[in-house]
């Protein structure tokens, strides 16, 4: 048994969370709040991941909305792992020929094309309706109050909010609802989202053909189609979540479970894959090559993530080969610990050239890992006006070109970056986990996973941990990673810059032998974790 409540009660940083009948770990308190609350009143922990992120839809406008997507790993006691896929698709008018002859070689970010069908409000229905115990109307009640009788904006969400609402300025109602007097809400302002209460009221008493037929549907469709979109209602009709089956990898006596592609999880066993070749117990956590092998075993992941993960209903994804021990093993060898690869090794296989996130435990034992997405800050910018609905961005990540697995096509679904993780250990749950962030999820999964089974960090301090990121052709570090680790991977052929910003949020729970609930929540958002 790992020791998860290790503490220097002189030092700063949190106390992880200790509970044994629920606990809940989001990157808002009122969410969590809700979160226990649900459990509390008898519902169960899907009840309360959803009523938490429904709650996140309002009060995080700039990392979730409705008009996003979600992906699940449910691990009911004693159950098989159930992994649903939440994520929406690309209009069935949107075919790559079509761009091409727009003169369309990308998909901008802040278009109307940038917008996918939303998928979460879809996931949540069908997941309550399977493995919840409360009604829909219960599970949105706390969404409802906080947009109609408004809510306080948190710091970290302020200062979010004051950088991403430029996003919104290209469409007057996003200004309206998001920019009150022209400006980004300060921290502890009191907001109010009043149309997007109605929505989520039909919501709860329509359940999801009141948000994909019908007003509420025509209202997105509408405003999509005088940005140029090419959604119609049909598109919002036809769609419906899809249960998976989940992908998993052993690492150091743990299996990891993730969300099979569209989703990037793979991602995270591949990197996980190769660094169990290498002794990482003995480094120090915070030195030169704890972080190079990271990153260099993360190049070469996301090489292959960039070429084959897509929609496996409409493109080959070659899973079982990708999380093969033996690409794993032929991939390391390629990597050395005195020098930065100056090239990344040649890929065996065919080529074809913000977000919220939550973990909920139950007094029964119930675990879920959870996370809903709009992609980018405040998604493409539009806000559907009658409605209320921020739509999400996720349709930037398709790319225009027909040769390529995640090429822009009809009703598709594109790459998607966000993950919900899950480890068993003897096929018992041990931690529903995730770590938000964009491109950085699956480097901040594996970074934390090796945090705790490697270095053997409670939770919380394993979130706490300063991080690094190799992205975009150099080594990017937060403002912990000491100087001296950064001069060492200078030296070893790194580009190294610091970020302002930090990588990510995270949360997680881990479920003790003892039965005690142990709760972390990410220290760069305003979030905390509570048991009870």
């Amino acid at each position: 048994m790992l020791d998860f409540t290790q503490k220097d009660f002189q030092g700063s940083g949190r106390v992880p969370s200790l509970g044994s009948r629920g606990m809940a770990a989001t990157s808002h308190p009122l969410a969590t709040l809700t979160a226990v609350d649900m459990l509390r009143a008898g519902g169960n922990a899907v009840d309360a991941a959803i009523a938490a992120c429904a709650v996140q839809c309002v009060v995080e406008p700039h990392m979730t909305a409705i008009g996003g997507d979600c992906f699940v790993l449910y691990a009911p006691k004693g159950g098989k792992i159930i992994a649903l896929n939440g994520s929406g698709h690309a209009p069935a008018k949107a075919t790559v020929e079509w761009f091409q002859k727009q003169g369309i070689t990308a998909i901008d970010s802040r278009s109307a094309h940038a917008a996918t069908v939303p998928g979460c409000i879809g996931a949540w229905a069908r997941l309550a309706a399977d493995h919840g115990k409360k009604s829909l109307a219960e599970i949105l009640a706390p969404a409802i109050r906080a947009a109609s009788d408004g809510y306080t904006v948190q710091p970290r969400v302020a200062a979010d909010w004051k950088a991403d609402g430029e996003r919104l300025r290209h469409d007057d109602s996003s200004v309206r609802t998001f920019l009150p007097s022209g400006q980004s809400p300060r921290a502890g302002a009191v907001h109010r989202q009043p149309a997007l209460a109605a929505t989520l009221r039909a919501v709860a008493e329509r359940g999801r053909d009141a948000f994909y037929t019908g007003k509420i549907a025509e209202d997105m469709v509408k405003h999509l189609n005088q940005f140029g979109g090419l959604h119609t209602v049909e598109d919002f009709e036809a769609y419906e979540p899809e249960y998976v089956e989940p992908v998993k990898s052993a690492y150091r006596g743990y299996e990891v479970f993730e969300c099979p592609p569209n989703g990037q999880g793979i991602i995270v066993l591949m990197i996980l894959n190769i660094l169990s070749g290498f002794d990482l117990k003995s480094l120090d956590p915070l030195g030169t090559e704890r972080f190079h092998l990271q990153m260099e075993a993360s190049r070469i992941a996301y090489r292959d993530r960039n070429d084959l993960v897509a929609d496996p209903r409409k493109a080959k994804v070659p899973v079982e080969q990708m999380l093969s021990k033996a690409y794993a093993d032929e991939m390391r060898a390629h990597i050395k610990r005195d020098r930065a690869m100056t090239e990344l090794p040649r890929s065996p296989f065919p080529t074809h050239n913000d977000t919220v996130y939550l973990s909920v435990v139950d007094g029964e034992g119930n675990a879920i890992s959870f996370i809903n997405s709009i992609f980018d800050g405040f998604g493409c910018g539009l806000t559907a006006p009658g409605s209320g609905v921020l739509l999400q961005s996720r349709g930037s990540g398709f790319v225009v070109d027909p040769k390529h697995r995640n090429c822009i096509g009809p009703r598709k679904r594109p790459l998607h970056t966000i993950i919900p993780g899950m480890v068993q250990k003897d096929g018992k749950t041990v931690m529903p986990f995730g770590v938000m962030g964009g491109q950085y999820q699956p480097v901040g999964q594996a970074h934390f996973l090796t945090n705790v089974v490697d270095h053997g960090m409670n939770v919380q301090q394993a979130l706490d941990l300063p991080r690094a990121f190799y992205w975009d052709g150099q080594a990017n570090l937060e403002h912990g990673v000491p100087e001296a680790t950064a001069q060492g991977l200078a030296k070893l052929g790194h580009k190294v810059a610091r970020v302002d910003k930090p990588y990510g949020g995270g949360q997680a729970v881990w479920m003790d032998d003892d039965g005690v609930l142990v709760g972390g929540s990410d220290p760069r958002k305003d979030g905390c974790a509570l048991g009870y």
